[in-house]
């Protein structure tokens, strides 16, 4: 049986047969015959529209970090896809699974010159620099198999954005159709059995193992867990691998301790990390025998070889690890004492750092378990990087290195759309919540009822404290002039609150997450002193120092 339809009748069928339900964007003139499927098929797909295409864009981040699935944004070329563009490379830092879908111009206008409206030279080449994989779809006949190319390409081995570029004509045009679905072509590496027995033997000579994981282990909690009892080793997690192992488990530690158990490591094995932090920073000390497992080839010799390669996804490299250890373990005593002093040290050393910790020590009292937290760079969610308890693997979002101020407030909505049973907090500041702010009339036109804590100190506190410490008080644009932050929330139809302490944030934000309605709560502050120094224990290299 074949059905004549257009593109974007082609497209909307192509994504609902993969099981994508939501999309994330804005209508306009190149991309109008798409939006006109998306109505048609209103009762399986979710719009989510927006009020700028950084929103969009980062709304379906947020929804694939906080779910695992394919997170989907819709834009119209030019000056629309350029605008997602900050949260499309953020995508690619944080490894997540999003689609950009941008349109394009005419098939015979691309690349003339003509001046026609939203033409920027050579957007499919931009789509390639910030993505795994990226095609521009020809005809609307190659729709199915694109589609399944693209998320294909996502899904296999290391998860990355993708993007397919689709001209207006081909939205427009019909072509007919046999439905049957196109099913994924996923590719992952084998597990090499030999480097295996070599990694567990290693291992299990070990006497002071150490264990690191990033977000490319996010997977495999069970697994690094087992790891971790089996060889009694302290396991230190990147702002991204936050969760993988509860910190209410003794060995789970955050980049605090990191550098003193690096130093003290005879064996690390890193779990789906770049290791850029003990790699640049720490650096790798003479008697460290670093073990790789990551399923990016392009990874593991970034930083130099490593003494042994396991090229595989984590999940799969760690359920064949788990046996092959057993075989060759050492008797070990038990550590756990050892580590929940350690977590204990931490937590005192965490203390000092105020008034920061007070918040995030309300934040977290407040926040179910199940809470997601997606923080923004601000000096709250500074602290929180290396101090905020973190219970489950992807309820801790961050934008890793990329560092993206202004993304947390959009990824939040995103986050609770993945997941609208569960609590969702954004934690940001001034400076940063205004980027999207206008977003808050999408949350409440569309019931995404996140909370948002925006810590207001009037400034882009960072840059205005470096500038006085550091360039001899040479103050500039660094200053801010900002809006009644509730009655800005009010204005929406959104519930606008204030508080000045910790215990009320907390019994403040106990209330908001019940309330079933976008809240914002402000929280004046003044300069807040820098954290980075306060947050690291001490090694006998700083000792000597």
């Amino acid at each position: 049986m074949t059905t004549t339809r257009t593109g974007g009748d082609a497209l909307v069928h192509a994504l609902l047969s993969h099981g994508i339900d939501t999309i994330f964007g804005l209508p306009g003139v190149q991309n109008d015959y798409f939006y006109t499927a998306v109505y048609d098929a209103r009762d399986r797909m979710r719009v989510i529209h927006t009020r700028h295409e950084q929103g969009a864009a980062y709304m379906a981040l947020g929804y694939a970090l906080a779910s695992g699935k394919t997170g989907v944004f819709v834009v119209v070329p030019g000056p629309g896809f350029l605008n997602a563009t900050a949260a499309l490379s953020t995508a690619y830092a944080t490894n997540a699974p999003v689609l950009c879908l941008t349109g394009q111009l005419h098939s015979d206008h691309i690349g003339r010159g003509y001046g026609m409206l939203h033409e920027i030279p050579d957007q499919l080449g931009m789509l390639r620099s910030l993505t795994k994989w990226a095609r521009r779809i020809e005809s609307p006949a190659d729709v199915p198999r694109l589609v399944s190319e693209a998320l294909s390409a996502m899904h296999s081995d290391r998860p990355r954005p993708v993007g397919l570029e689709v001209p207006l004509n081909v939205f427009s045009r019909k072509a007919d159709f046999r439905d049957e679905h196109v099913p994924l072509s996923l590719t992952r590496p084998a597990v090499d059995s030999d480097a295996v027995e070599k990694a567990a033997r290693l291992l299990g000579e070990a006497r002071s193992p150490l264990i690191l994981v990033g977000g490319g282990a996010v997977d495999a909690g069970d697994e690094v867990q087992k790891l971790a009892e089996a060889l009694q080793a302290p396991v230190v997690a990147s702002a991204s691998g936050r969760g993988i192992l509860s910190n209410r488990n003794p060995f789970s530690h955050s980049y605090g301790p990191g550098r003193r158990l690096w130093e003290q490591a005879d064996v690390a094995v890193s779990v789906g990390s770049r290791l850029s932090t003990p790699m640049m920073r720490w650096g790798k000390p003479d008697h460290l025998r670093l073990i790789r497992i990551d399923i990016d080839p392009q990874e593991h010799d970034r930083f130099g070889p490593p003494d042994m390669s396991l090229i595989a996804d984590s999940r799969d490299a760690l359920q064949a690890l788990l046996p092959a250890l057993a075989a060759h373990n050492r008797d070990r005593p038990s550590r756990r004492v050892e580590m929940l002093a350690l977590q204990d040290e931490m937590d005192a050393i965490y203390e000092s750092v105020q008034p920061q910790m007070g918040f995030v020590r309300a934040i977290r009292a407040a926040l179910p378990d199940d809470g997601i937290y997606v923080e923004d760079i601000t000096q709250v969610g500074y602290v929180s990087r290396e101090t905020m308890p973190v219970y489950r693997p992807r309820t801790y979002l961050t934008s890793n290195y990329q560092v993206t101020l202004g993304w947390s407030f959009a990824a939040a909505l995103g986050a609770k759309v993945a997941a609208p049973d569960r609590p969702v907090l954004c934690v940001t500041g001034d400076g940063g919540f205004l980027f999207a702010a206008t977003e808050m009339a999408t949350a409440v036109q569309h019931g995404i009822n996140t909370v948002t804590v925006v810590f207001n100190d009037a400034a882009y506190g960072n840059v205005l404290r470096m500038q006085k410490q550091n360039y001899g008080g040479r103050v500039i644009a660094s200053e801010l002039h900002n809006p009644d932050f509730v009655a800005f929330a009010e204005s929406f139809g959104a519930r606008g609150l204030r508080v000045h302490t910790p215990a009320e944030l907390r019994e403040t934000l106990v209330g908001a997450f019940a309330a079933h309605a976008p809240v914002l709560i402000e929280v004046p502050v003044g300069e807040m002193p820098a954290p980075w120094e306060k947050m690291s224990a001490p090694t006998a290299r700083s000792r000597r120092d």
